[in-house]
């Protein structure tokens, strides 16, 4: 019985050119299909309030307000008992003692508990307490939004002319603040009052490889060339957690933002540059902390599927740059 032959290596490619593009219609029909239309941002009934120190509830202020602040600092905490303190300590140090050589710098720090099952929102109030509701809010979501959805809810009840973005472990140095202030003015003039300045850990990034395994090498470098692929070309480190907005580049992206995990940091920046708003990216000292939330090989994977269907619901207009209302 004569055996069937292979396909001719001309015939094989356009067939398995042709399976290729079929998929990616498939996928962009899928990442269409499932994208979310622009709704309007919902706030539980008890996040519409914050617990001042005397224990009273106070409404939250919108970004929509204008400033009343120098500087908004929004916290994303997610069961953060154990390190929050470390950073609450050093960020509040640094804001102390900036406000006393100029008495002019007013600050506010803003604590998002993200649905924590620990006593984030009690360690915080701690802070609240010491230093006074006006300098320290904790918001508390009723259940966990993920980073984007938490760093969102701060920023949209900040009262800040500035919103820096800065993580719970501290793994920034607080005073590093300077210098994404100095690449926010390097910026000027700001197009519509609207710049970014990105803390950027790239100039580590030769040390950083040295200390990690093949297989998380191999993820970053792989999701570092799916950014620069698909979303974002001239930022070099996109996931960096201190970034500092002016108010009206916070109200325009944030209003705009659908991802709320961890690759909300990409789709940020992917709306910002396609509205020109100039970015700068400033290196800052870091420090790896232990405790992190991210899962190496199946949050990784999450991001990667987020940021193909960033890309793919822009393209093909499941999602457009409008601005979402908050309620």
């Amino acid at each position: 019985r004569a055996m069937a032959l292979p396909l001719p290596l001309p015939e094989a490619a356009a067939v398995l050119a042709a399976v290729a593009a079929l998929l990616l219609v498939l996928i962009c029909v899928i990442a269409h299909v499932t994208a979310r239309k622009m709704q309007t941002l919902h706030r539980h009934e008890k996040e519409k309030f914050f617990i001042n120190a005397e224990g009273r509830k106070e409404s939250v202020p919108s970004i929509r307000d204008p400033p009343t602040k120098e500087l908004s600092v929004v916290v994303p905490s997610y069961n953060e008992e154990e390190r929050l303190p470390l950073m609450m300590d050093e960020a509040l140090d640094y804001l102390e003692k900036r406000q006393k050589r100029d008495p002019s710098f007013t600050y506010e720090v803003i604590v998002v508990d993200d649905g924590s099952k620990d006593q984030t929102t009690k360690v915080a109030m701690k802070y609240c307490k010491k230093y006074g509701s006006d300098k320290v809010r904790v918001l508390s979501l009723v259940k966990n939004r993920g980073k984007g959805g938490a760093v969102r809810m701060g920023v949209f009840s900040s009262r800040g002319k500035k919103i820096l973005m800065a993580d719970a472990d501290g793994a920034t140095k607080f005073a590093d603040i300077e210098k994404v202030e100095e690449g926010l003015k390097n910026l000027q003039p700001w197009p519509n009052q609207m710049a970014i300045s990105c803390g950027s850990r790239a100039h580590l990034e030769k040390d950083s490889i040295a200390k990690r395994s093949y297989f998380r090498t191999l993820l970053m470098y792989g999701f570092h060339f799916l950014v620069w692929f698909l979303c974002v070309k001239e930022i070099r480190d996109t996931q960096c957690g201190f970034k500092l907005l002016t108010r009206e580049a916070a109200s325009r992206t944030f209003s705009t933002l659908h991802i709320e995990r961890w690759a909300f940091d990409v789709e940020l920046l992917y709306i910002a540059q396609h509205l020109r708003i100039p970015i700068a990216e400033v290196a800052v000292n870091w420090t790896e902390i232990e405790g992190s939330k991210l899962v190496p090989f199946w949050s990784w994977l999450q991001m990667g599927r987020d940021l193909l269907f960033i890309r793919l619901r822009y393209m093909t207009g499941a999602w457009q740059l409008e601005t979402r209302k908050c309620n």
